[in-house]
């Protein structure tokens, strides 16, 4: 089943200049390995469309469960030197919950607030 970021894990950041932070938790220990196999710096980058102009850097913290993205020229200059206030961490990280990972059906009842089926 393919389903939202949202559903299988929860992000947060922070900012430094033209960099964000970007730290994606998995909800539960056996939805891990579905992030580090599936949720590349690649495709982080990718799925941003050419908002991070910079490199992104990837750290599995497999003790929490967690991937840590450090996205260089991602913030359009930083705070001080922009005017819009959209492309800085928190916004990055809120948007990544919408990348797409596939989940086999045996991982399913891990998953939180998924829509009932119609």
């Amino acid at each position: 089943m393919k389903v939202k970021l949202q559903h299988v894990a929860h992000a947060r950041s922070g900012d430094k200049g033209d960099t964000s932070n970007i730290a994606v938790f998995a909800y539960a220990p056996e939805l891990y390995p579905l992030l580090v196999e599936q949720l590349s710096a690649e495709r982080f980058k990718a799925f941003y469309s050419g908002a991070i102009k910079g490199e992104v850097l990837r750290y599995p913290v497999d003790a929490l469960h967690a991937i840590n993205f450090v996205c260089h020229g991602a913030l359009g200059g930083g705070v001080s030197r922009s005017l819009c206030l959209d492309n800085y961490g928190k916004a990055l990280s809120a948007a990544v919950l919408g990348f797409e990972i596939e989940v086999p059906d045996s991982l399913v009842p891990l998953l939180k607030n998924l829509p009932e089926p119609a």
